[in-house]
């Protein structure tokens, strides 16, 4: 088995509930505050190690309170933090998080993760047969660095291009598999898309995004599953009903899945149902990091079908 390799954030999510959102300059009272392990990039770490990979994170903390909290909690799921460096220079990543009626609206301030460079993950000792994760919360040029130096190694790139912005197209040819919902492909492939388009209107836009022809571009649907382009194949996988209670983290536990069952050797195909199975578990529970799922939890809901 391989081990996933994740370059990415690492915040500490402050998270107020609501009944509903506020409008732009209004006030409304909240329910309660909560505070949650959370970034991107810990995020996928936590999934892919629950789901029982061998996991590495590369990443900044500040030295602060929440700095040594998120250690101490990425710590105690396992995962390999050698390579998280703490720095004086900025403090941890924080996200600022309104929850209502299961929906979410997230600022998120950089901090320490902005600091992730090149340095940080060249030294990563990456083999052929591991899987290299990252996300657009830690500067492109680090990411492009840290998949050149995993395709040196053999090794395959996971690449979630969130939050969306502007990729140079260096940095997309060395993604073997690019996970990203409908809004950020619609952003990346300069198309105006929603939840409601048909699967050959997706699909045509992913097309015309790839950047070789063996990359797989896979699309994240929420409820209406996932839709993938893996070289000139298309894959669908259903959506899985389930009451929400939580959507922040639901497309990081998917990534993280995804690079779980890679890096066992898992086919395509099945290992998108996988991912897909375990994020619908995943929204069911409040939080980010602390609601991703166990293997065995995956296992017994793909068994009832």
């Amino acid at each position: 088995m391989g081990r996933v390799f994740v370059a990415g954030s690492i915040n500490m999510d402050v998270v107020a509930t609501a009944d509903r959102h506020p409008r732009i300059g209004e006030t409304v009272a909240g329910r309660q505050v909560l505070y949650f392990p959370g970034g991107k990039g810990a995020n996928q770490a936590v999934a892919a190690s629950r789901l029982g990979a061998g996991t590495t994170l590369i990443g900044r903390l500040g030295k602060d309170a929440f700095g040594a909290e998120l250690r101490q909690f990425l710590g105690d799921q396992g995962i390999d933090l050698g390579y998280v460096r703490d720095t004086a220079e900025a403090h941890t990543g924080t996200a600022i998080i309104t929850v209502a009626k299961s929906d979410n609206t997230i600022v998120v301030i950089p901090g320490a993760n902005g600091l992730v460079g090149a340095d940080d993950v060249r030294i990563v000792p990456m083999l052929k047969g591991d899987v290299a994760v990252s996300q657009f919360e830690i500067p492109l040029p680090t990411i492009a660095a840290f998949f050149r130096r995993a395709r040196e190694a053999g090794a395959v790139t996971v690449l979630n291009p969130a939050p969306a912005q502007a990729m140079p197209g260096e940095l997309l040819a060395l993604v073997d598999i690019l996970v990203l919902n409908e809004t950020e492909l619609g952003f990346l492939g300069g198309a105006e898309l929603t939840d409601a388009d048909e699967a050959a209107t997706i699909i045509a836009v992913a097309r015309k995004l790839q950047a070789r022809a063996d990359q797989t571009i896979c699309v994240t649907l929420g409820k209406r599953g996932v839709l993938a382009l893996a070289g000139g194949e298309e894959l669908v996988v259903p959506g899985r009903p389930v009451k929400a209670v939580d959507t922040t983290g639901a497309g990081d536990c998917f990534v993280g899945a995804l690079a779980a069952q890679l890096a066992d050797g898992v086919p395509l195909r099945a290992a998108l149902a996988f991912a897909n199975a375990a994020a619908s578990i995943s929204v069911q529970r409040m939080g980010a990091g602390p609601s991703m799922p166990t293997a065995a939890e995956v296992a017994t809901v793909l068994g009832a079908g």
